[in-house]
C-alpha cells in the first residue's frame, strides 16, 4: 500500500489516524460530521464569559430535556435564564417569551432545543438580535446550519448539552458525566 492510497481522517473526538482509502471505515468516516465546534477550553470561556442565556424550544413539561437544563441554569448558576415558546405564558415562574426578538436584552448565549431542520432558521434570529453564541443541545446536528452560522460571525457550539458542560466545568460531574459529589473539579492527590 502506498501513501496515495492512504487518507487522514479527523475523527469526532479531534484526533486524525490514516486509513486505507478504500475501507468501509474511511468511506463512512468521510460521510460523516466534518465539522467541528469550540474545544473545551473555548466551551468553558464562552460559559464563563457569559451572563445570560436564553433558551429557544424551552417547554414547560417538566419530563422535557429543556425544562430540565432551565432548572439546572436557574438553581445552579448565575446567568439570568430567558424561556423562548411561542406557545407559553411561563415556563418555570419566567415569562416565557414568544421569539428572541421580545427579549428584554440580548442574550449572551442562544441556547437551542429544536429540531435539526428548524436550526437555519434559528441562527436567522440569533444574528437578527445580535447575539454572539448558538448553543445546539445535545443530539441535534446540523452541520450546514454551524458553517452558515459561522460564516454570519456567530460562535457555534453543537450537539452538547449546557447543562452537563456547565456542571462539569464548575465540578459537578465527572469528566464521563457522573455526579461526583464534589464541589472542586481538582483530584485528590494520593
Amino acid at each position: 500500500m502506498t501513501m496515495t492510497d492512504l487518507v487522514e481522517t479527523r475523527l469526532q473526538n479531534g484526533l486524525t489516524c490514516e486509513l486505507p482509502a478504500s475501507s468501509p471505515l474511511a468511506k463512512l468516516l468521510k460521510t460523516q460530521r466534518t465539522w467541528s465546534g469550540p474545544d473545551a477550553k473555548q466551551r468553558l470561556r464562552i460559559l464563563r464569559d457569559a451572563k445570560s442565556v436564553a433558551i429557544v424550544g424551552a417547554s414547560p413539561n417538566p419530563t422535557r430535556s429543556s425544562y430540565f437544563v432551565g432548572t439546572y441554569l436557574l438553581q445552579s448558576s448565575d446567568y439570568r435564564v430567558y424561556f423562548v415558546n411561542p406557545n407559553a405564558d411561563e415556563i418555570l415562574g419566567q415569562k416565557a417569551y414568544p421569539d428572541l426578538a421580545s427579549l428584554p436584552e440580548v442574550p449572551d448565549i442562544v441556547d437551542v432545543f429544536r429540531k435539526p431542520s428548524d436550526i437555519p432558521a434559528v441562527v436567522d434570529d440569533v444574528v437578527a438580535i445580535g447575539a454572539q453564541t448558538i448553543w445546539v443541545q445535545l443530539g441535534i446536528w446540523n452541520e450546514e446550519a454551524a458553517h452558515d452560522a459561522e460564516a454570519k460571525g456567530l460562535t457555534v457550539v453543537m450537539d452538547r448539552c449546557i447543562k452537563v458542560e456547565h456542571a462539569r466545568f464548575h465540578g459537578g460531574l465527572h469528566l464521563l458525566g457522573f455526579d461526583t459529589g464534589q464541589i472542586s473539579a481538582k483530584k485528590q492527590l494520593r
